[in-house]
Formats: structure tokens, sequence, C-alpha cells
């Protein structure tokens, strides 16, 4: 019986009786075929959007080796197709390639199926600057190219110098999981947060503080001499301090940007002098005149407060409390 190849590294099995005086040579290429498949690397140049890497019978080739980098700059994306397709390989890719134009960089593809017109989903799509470990199956003109690396179950993984040793489960919750657990929240727990493109961790403190302060807009103090205009820059309560500096003054309350169920606090801080409060009936959108003002509530001499509840078109509970 001649000489037969194996089917997946092209070994070359000698035939009963044949190569007299040349056995050396053939098994001296063979184990270097062997070397290549086990853990031969080959970093190869591509260009344009089309690569074949083979694998000869019976020879060192490109397609031998087990970790296969590409490189060189690309403009597009590059298929990059495993011949033959009858041989089953498992490789590392490593995409390794820069960008020629302004559009990249590009991805690599890797395919085995010589079909004239391929299936896309049984191709890997290397991205640049990452590793995949891939399995060709050597099934002919369909041939598929898995991922395995999609489906490696890790414990622990490092990464830029850090343990990952995140379960699966708190994964999926940051995927968008939807179970929920029961907890009572207290002041060391923490919160993942995007810190302006930075995940931290942030004290649920923290989060209280942001909250309560942004709960009321506490407006620095105005001294009234002609109308006051009190207005919420953003959708909160607002306390607004005052002194009447003489006579009686006049403030308008606008319901600009306020939410139902939100208040406006006005507290007049001296005991002397008197004032107005127009309670905006609006959206706050047009003057403070004619049918769109709530006139109603006057402060005295006396040193008091006035509040009113907005229910989403206008203030629907005003009151004058005096201490």
């Amino acid at each position: 019986m001649p000489s037969q190849y194996t089917s997946s590294l092209g070994i070359e099995k000698i035939g009963s009786g044949e190569q007299a005086g040349t056995w050396g040579t053939t098994t001296n290429l063979n184990f270097d075929i062997i070397d290549r498949g086990i853990n031969g690397a080959k970093s190869i140049a591509i260009s344009g959007t089309t690569t074949t890497v083979t694998t000869t019978d019976g020879a060192l080739s490109d397609g031998g080796h087990k970790f296969l980098t590409f490189t060189g700059a690309l403009g597009a994306e590059n298929i990059i197709t495993i011949d033959p397709n009858d041989q089953e390989k498992i490789y590392i890719i490593r995409n390794n390639t820069t960008d020629s134009g302004s559009s990249g960089p590009y991805s690599i593809k890797i395919r085995q199926q010589t079909t004239g017109s391929p299936d896309t989903a049984k191709d890997v799509t290397v991205s640049n600057g990452s590793f995949k470990i891939v399995h060709c199956d050597g099934l002919g003109l369909n041939a598929t190219v898995t991922d395995i690396t999609s489906n490696f179950e890790l414990s622990s993984l490092r990464l830029a110098g850090t343990t990952i040793t995140s379960t699966a489960a708190e994964l999926n919750l940051m995927d968008g999981g939807t179970s929920a657990t029961s907890t009572t929240i207290v002041d060391a727990d923490r919160l993942i947060v995007n810190d302006d493109g930075t995940m931290v961790q942030a004290a649920v403190t923290d989060l209280s503080t942001y909250i309560n302060s942004n709960l009321v807009e506490v407006k620095s103090v105005q001294t009234i001499s002609g109308a006051l205009d009190v207005v919420a820059t953003k959708a909160t309560s607002v306390y607004q301090q005052v002194i009447v500096s003489s006579s009686t003054q006049q403030i308008n309350v606008q319901t600009n940007n306020l939410v139902a169920g939100q208040y406006v606090i006005i507290d007049k801080k001296t005991s002397a002098n008197k004032m107005t409060i127009n309670w905006n009936a609006g959206d706050g959108s047009t003057a403070l005149s004619g049918g769109n003002v709530s006139t109603g509530l006057s402060l005295g001499d006396s040193v008091d407060f006035a509040l009113g509840i907005f229910n989403g078109t206008n203030f629907s509970f005003t009151e004058t409390i005096k201490f």
C-alpha cells in the first residue's frame, strides 16, 4: 500500500516497503509537522479582503501551525479561508492587524466552507486586537467554524492586572437580569454607578446625599425692593428666604419645572413690613397677569412664611403660617 497522509496535519504514513534509505528524512519532516501542530506559532501578513491559509500534505505549511497571528494594514474586513475544507482543525487566532484608512480597525472572519453562497453563521469573526480559539469541523463545502472561546466557563479570569471573580449570576444581573433579592439597605451598602464613563461602587449614603440635596432647591436670601419672581430652575421644590426692605412688596411664584406634589415655601425673615404673594395658576410660560395669577396671600408684620403645593396645573393649596 502506498504512503497515505493523516486527515488533519497531513503527516505522511509511509507505505510498507517504501522509501528505503529515506525513512529518516520523511520521519524528521513528520516530527516537524507534529511540532507545528502541537505548539507552532505563525505570523501571517494579510491585505485586501480575502486570504487562504493552507495545510499541504507532507509539507511544512502555514495551516499546520496551532497559533496564527494575522498582521498587516487592512482597509476592510478580511475573510480568511482554511484550506482544505475536509480537515478538522483547532486554531488559536489573533487579529493583530492595523487600519490602512480612517474607518478601521477591522475584524477578520475565519471560514472553512467553500460553497458558492457561504452561510456567514458558519464563520467566526475575530475583532481587531482580540484572540479566539476556533474549531473547524472539516465537513467539506459547508464546513462550520465554531468559536470555542464563547463557551468557556471561567471561575476566575485575570484581566489588566485584576482578578475577576464574578459569578455567572452576578454577571447576568449586570446584563439586565430581573431576579430580585429582599435586602435591607444600610449605610455600608454600595451601588454600581457610571461615574462619567467609569464604573464605580458608590456608597448608598452618597446617593442619599444627592437625592436629598435635589429634593429642595434652597435659593439665596433675597432683599425685596420691588417685585421678586421665584422660579424653580429644575424639577424640585423651592425654599426662598426673603427680607422685605420697606413698605409692601410683591412676590410672583411661577410653576416652571415643578411637578405635581412639589411645593414652594416663602420664608419672610423680617418682622417689619408686608408682602403679597401671587401664586401662578398657569404653566409658568406666560406672564403673571389676569387669569394666570392666583392672588391671595399677604404676609404681614409678624415673622411668618407661606406654603404652596402644586397639583400639576396650579397651586391647589396655599397657606400662610404665623408664629
